[in-house]
């Protein structure tokens, strides 16, 4: 996938927002059809998302555009993916999983569309949002389910549904999700998935709140934020881009060794810190992760 630092939901039935979503700067556009739009809008909300996907297609655009249909048990998703699935659709945002079969099934049915309407194979990915208790219960299964899932979201949002489903009250500090948060990263990463994304900061207006959720997110190991305001993208896309003296301080570090090993040497000390490859492969890591943002900006 693609460095999303930022991942903004727009809804869906309300097609001018989508270029309210392109202003924000965000990496990647979610066009939402589920808890965005009202139950009565569900059926003319998904012409508009396949209109707006047309159109941004057409366009050419730089944030890619993903779809959150509605969850599977909603009895609603099949007829979500008929219409959304088509050129232009970067991957389907999947709400309320529960187990792997439901990837594996979800996956059977993209498949069909992607023949049917002459994409290449495997090009529609999915980002699985753990919402359910028994989402997290099996969230290693799910994330090894399908070639196709691209990145793991733990949501953490105050009264929503992971918080009703477990039980737990929702702190800034976010120690009550701590363990949930964490065992999603080790999923991803286990599962060779490196692009982890966090989310989401409900409160609009406390920017600072923002900013330290996707700091200590950052440190979680979590590399980019779902948002659900264009306020909170620009924040977003500043914490999760390494910053200028991080990728210098690593291209010095990968030369030193370089240097240090044409003469035989597997450590150096760099600055006073022992470095061996190991410290290495760290640095190539952030050097990379700069440079796919920059191509993607």
């Amino acid at each position: 996938m693609k460095p999303y630092r930022s991942m903004l939901f727009v809804p869906g039935h309300k097609a001018s927002w989508a270029d309210k979503g392109l202003a924000s700067g965000a990496d990647a556009l979610i066009l939402d059809l589920e808890d965005s739009v009202p139950v009565a809008s569900k059926d003319d909300a998904r012409p508009v998302v396949a209109e707006t996907i047309d159109r941004l297609h057409a366009q050419g655009v730089r944030p890619d555009v993903w779809v959150r249909p509605n969850a599977s048990v909603s009895g609603l998703q099949g007829a979500d993916l008929e219409a959304v699935v088509r050129p232009g659709l970067a991957g389907l945002f999947l709400p309320k999983v529960f187990d792997a079969e439901e990837l594996i099934r979800i996956d059977a049915v993209v498949t069909h569309l992607e023949a049917r309407e002459g994409l290449p194979a495997g090009s529609v990915g999915l980002i699985v949002s753990y919402e359910t208790a028994a989402s997290m219960a099996h969230c290693e299964e799910i994330a090894a389910a399908s070639p196709r899932v691209s990145s793991l979201l733990g949501a953490t949002g105050p009264s929503a549904d992971v918080g009703r489903e477990l039980g737990f009250e929702f702190t800034p500090a976010g120690l009550e999700t701590l363990y949930l948060r964490s065992r999603i990263v080790l999923a991803a990463r286990a599962a060779g998935l490196h692009h982890p994304v966090a989310g989401v900061w409900q409160d609009i207006r406390d920017l600072d709140g923002a900013r330290q959720f996707c700091l200590d997110n950052k440190q979680l190991g979590y590399r980019g934020m779902v948002c659900i305001h264009p306020s909170h993208v620009a924040i977003a896309n500043e914490v999760f881009t390494p910053t200028p003296e991080a990728v210098d301080h690593s291209r010095r570090l990968i030369d030193a060794f370089r240097a240090a090993e044409a003469t035989g040497s597997a450590a150096v000390d760099f600055e006073g810190q022992h470095v061996d490859i190991a410290h290495v492969k760290t640095a190539e890591g952030i050097v990379a992760q700069a440079e796919a943002i920059a191509a993607n900006a």
